[in-house]
């Protein structure tokens, strides 16, 4: 069949063209309020353009990926810097929400819980599918999706493949940089213990300004992904702190107490500890200070 027929039918189906590709009428029947506070709207606006983001994301680290398993590191890079431009708009969008309340808040979550259930930001499977690829590598919380076995089969899938993080360092071990064994060769669904090995190589990455460039450039593309997955954390932190304050959220803790440590959660941790050596003609003895990955 033609393009020109098909855009024909869709056209006489009752759809532009434009609205048969974007999908128009199907998005906009997406936000189903189940309250009647004029802010429900904006809410679930707000969680869905996270939502969709959240997968661009990942379908652009797995294409850095490819790439990188490929050897072909300028379009790994071009691929990652998509990913920071992507992160704008995430970090952005808190506006839209900014004006609630604790009054307004609670006011759409207790008719969402009366209407589908209590649930908790923990069992949104898109984010934790990009945290896996961005190295927050932790099993526990597969248990959030046992309800939904084909999720659970992919969260555990991207649980026990390479992150991000782990494809680069293996780039690195191919381009004849002495990356340890043991770091390649770790248990890919475990926490990543940072290591004074892959510090160093940093370092010596980072050593002299004028050599080394597209490495270096890829520390950078990785510091901005890594900041901006930060700065989404921080503003989820006091999102919460406005709007909920200290009641229990998960698993009876207070919210703000379970948040505050998952701030901590940067990923790629030797490329941000190496940065108190680089430029620094200092002893190579001085101990590393690589942050400790805490398990939230």
């Amino acid at each position: 069949m033609s393009e020109t027929l098909q855009a024909h039918e869709s056209t006489a189906a009752g759809q532009t063209p434009y609205s048969a590709w974007i999908q128009t009428d199907v998005l906009h029947s997406l936000q189903r309020t189940v309250s009647d506070h004029p802010g429900e709207h904006a809410w679930i606006v707000h969680v869905q353009v996270s939502e969709l983001y959240w997968m661009l994301i990942i379908k652009e680290i797995q294409t850095a990926q490819r790439c990188l398993r490929a050897n072909d590191l300028p379009q790994a890079l071009r691929t990652l810097l998509r990913v920071v431009a992507h992160q704008a708009p995430l970090d952005a969008i808190w506006r839209s929400i900014a004006w609630m309340t604790p009054n307004d808040l609670l006011a759409i979550l207790s008719r969402a819980a009366a209407t589908h259930g209590k649930d908790t930001a923990l069992q949104g499977w898109t984010y934790r599918h990009m945290a896996y690829l961005l190295g927050i590598k932790q099993a526990e919380h597969l248990q959030h999706f046992v309800p939904q076995p084909q999720r659970w089969a992919q969260l555990s899938k991207a649980l026990a493949e390479p992150s991000l993080y782990d494809d680069v360092l293996a780039y690195l071990g191919r381009i004849g940089i002495a990356v340890p064994s043991a770091v390649l060769e770790r248990d890919l669904g475990a926490p990543y213990s940072p290591s004074k090995e892959i510090e160093q190589i940093w370092r010596d990455i980072y050593a002299e300004p004028d050599a080394n460039i597209e490495l270096q450039q890829l520390g950078e593309t990785l510091a901005d992904i890594a900041e901006g997955f930060a700065h989404w954390k921080y503003r989820h932190l006091m999102a919460t702190r406005r709007t909920f304050g200290a009641r229990p959220a998960y698993f009876g803790t207070e919210g703000v107490a379970w948040l505050l440590p998952t701030m901590d959660e940067i990923p790629f941790p030797e490329l941000w500890s190496a940065r108190t050596f680089i430029g620094n003609p200092a002893s190579p003895s001085q101990p590393a200070v690589c942050p400790h990955m805490h398990k939230r």
